[in-house]
């Protein structure tokens, strides 16, 4: 990756530097939802020697639910830092995991490569969706399986990211990747390639207090934690007052019990 001042202002290297500013904490918002995952790779059902990709792997958590069923994985995230996390969590898993530097909008590798592809909560966030579709089906062999989990519309993480984007005052993204929890909006994008289907689920987190909450995503969660750096002290307390009010319908008497919407899409390569 380059160093150079122009390249480091791109939308890549912008998106990168957000989303590995976790670094190893990342793994806790993957613990987090980790339910989600694991129903993502038990619907992937890879089978031993089977070559499949992990796109926007983050460090590594779907990479290595897919490894222990005997798959040699390749995880590949455009986030350095996250990168790194996810060779040393995955150091220990049989087979070797492989964690590559590559962009979801161009990944580097060669047609028909991979028996699979999964991406949980992460191809969804590639700004140009099409071209990120058509990369998934490019290094898809025929007959290869695809499993894609992605938040829905109007679900507890849509409310969430208007939050953010609230706060930060930036402009929205020309496709939002929220869109990716349309079943139709996913047909559009791959059903040319692939034969689909779909699978809606329910995450669920639990944490004692907001506090928690408040501290698991200024660790973890890159956009939230880089959110929190940028902001005054006053407009830092009214985005705590609002993820607080967010979160209140959640209480429940043992804590909070946090729960999010999704959708699995899981095709078979034409």
């Amino acid at each position: 990756m380059s160093n150079s001042t122009q390249e480091s202002s791109t939308p890549q290297q912008a998106a990168a530097a957000m989303w590995g500013k976790g670094g190893r904490h990342y793994d806790d918002v993957s613990f987090a939802i980790s339910d989600a995952l694991a129903h993502a790779a038990q619907r992937l059902n890879a089978q031993p020697r089977q070559r499949i990709l992990d796109i926007a792997t983050g460090t590594g958590w779907s990479a290595r639910n897919v490894a222990r069923m005997g798959a040699r994985v390749t995880g590949v995230d455009i986030a350095g830092d996250l990168l790194a996390a996810a060779r040393e969590l995955s150091a220990h898993v049989e087979p070797k995991i492989v964690f590559e530097l590559g962009d979801a909008e161009r990944l580097p590798f060669e047609g028909e490569s991979f028996d699979g592809v999964i991406s949980t909560f992460g191809v969804m966030f590639a700004p140009d969706q099409a071209r990120a579709a058509s990369e998934i089906a490019r290094v898809c062999r025929p007959g290869g399986r695809l499993v894609l989990a992605t938040w829905v519309p109007d679900g507890a993480v849509a409310r969430f990211f208007a939050l953010i984007a609230k706060h930060s005052g930036a402009p929205p993204p020309a496709a939002s990747p929220i869109a990716w929890g349309d079943p139709a909006h996913v047909e559009k994008l791959l059903g040319g390639a692939f034969d689909l289907k779909f699978e809606p689920g329910v995450s669920n987190a639990y944490h004692d207090t907001p506090e928690d909450v408040w501290q698991w995503y200024v660790r973890g969660f890159g956009p939230l934690r880089q959110l929190s750096e940028s902001l005054p002290e006053d407009r830092l307390a009214a985005l705590r007052h609002d993820l607080d009010a967010y979160h209140a319908p959640y209480a429940v008497p043992a804590g909070l019990h946090i729960k999010r919407e999704y959708l699995l899409t899981i095709g078979r390569r034409k």
